[in-house]
């Protein structure tokens, strides 16, 4: 298999529940310190993973949370941030001049700082109240996060159970999932990797994951054109531009926004002869238990689209690390 090391796979997958000791220790004394709100804060990526911390928890809990885009909040502020708030956040560089802003200016608003940020003595990381250094995996470690604050907050019982399961079996799941997609990840870039333009359709859990598969994979890594829909929103616009030829692909996670995705799955076949539909009831994930899936759908997505990404760079002969712009010059 393309770019697939599945030792590495597999260490990196469990190292980062490793951390759950350390993040359970930080979000225990957040809790028993007591605070107003909560926020998952980003940009790009990381705004994509808030997006979808803030939708697992709002199902779930009376704690009052919400996702931040850093260059919104540095422009127009948000008068709920202060003290009582917490910020949580990640970063790989620990520079990106965004979040640093967005960070400092929510510290001196009075709110603690909670950053997984992966270089130390970096502004993001001295910002840090509570500081994590691990690269990768920044979905599972925002999900550790936002279940040990519904747990705090009497709001999952099935918390040691879930993680337990977790613990004992994601990391092959997640291994066994990239190698059953494999031939479907050859295959989709085969017949997409010169697409004019691909639209991403989501929803629930996932739809941070949809946004950031079009925006930060096929638009920054691939130089493709992508749009990403909120199912939703699909029969709100979207719909009319969808013609026989034009490549759609629709995510179907486990969640309980998924019949606005299936809705969607309904249409396509009356108007489109080219959609896909990566669904993650496709992938056994031996071990976890139904329950917890729709949990870590967009862990399990993000596994699948990996195999397609490593085809398309193979097929298109340009590396996902090359960049224009990005980080080439000031704007």
């Amino acid at each position: 298999m393309l770019k697939f090391n599945e030792e590495q796979q597999r260490s990196s997958i469990q190292d980062a529940l490793a951390l759950r000791p350390r993040i359970e220790e930080v979000v225990d004394e957040i809790s028993r310190k007591g605070f107003r709100n909560l926020y998952f804060l980003g940009i790009g990526g990381t705004w994509a993973s808030s997006m979808q911390a803030k939708t697992h928890m709002k199902e779930r809990s009376s704690l009052w949370v919400n996702d931040l885009l850093s260059s919104e909040y540095n422009t127009t502020g948000d008068r709920c941030v202060g003290e009582g708030s917490v910020i949580i956040f990640s970063s790989v560089t620990g520079t990106t001049v965004e979040v640093v802003e967005s960070v400092r200016r929510a510290k001196e608003a009075g709110a603690t700082i909670f950053g997984f940020v992966d270089t130390a003595g970096t502004p993001l990381a001295e910002l840090c109240d509570y500081w994590i250094q691990y690269p990768a995996n920044e979905q599972l470690k925002f999900l550790i996060v936002a279940d040990r604050f519904l747990y705090d907050n009497g709001e999952f019982d099935d918390y040691d159970r879930c993680y337990a399961e977790m613990d004992a079996h994601l990391a092959d799941a997640l291994i066994e999932t990239e190698k059953l997609a494999d031939d479907f990840g050859r295959e989709f870039a085969e017949k997409h990797h010169d697409d004019p333009m691909h639209y991403f359709i989501g929803c629930g859990i996932q739809y941070g994951h949809t946004y950031s598969y079009a925006m930060c994979f096929w638009e920054e890594q691939h130089w493709r054109r992508s749009k990403s829909i909120h199912a939703g929103e699909f029969f709100h616009g979207t719909l009319e531009i969808i013609d026989r030829d034009t490549p759609v692909t629709l995510f179907l996670g486990e969640d309980s926004q998924r019949p606005l995705a299936e809705r969607v799955k309904r249409f396509l076949p009356q108007v489109c002869a080219n959609y896909t539909c990566i669904d993650t009831k496709d992938y056994p994930l031996t071990g976890i238990s139904p329950e917890f899936r729709g949990s870590i759908c967009h862990i399990v997505l993000r596994t699948v689209t990996t195999r397609i990404d490593a085809h398309m760079e193979r097929i298109n002969c340009h590396p996902l690390q090359i960049r224009r712009y990005y980080r080439q010059w000031d704007y």
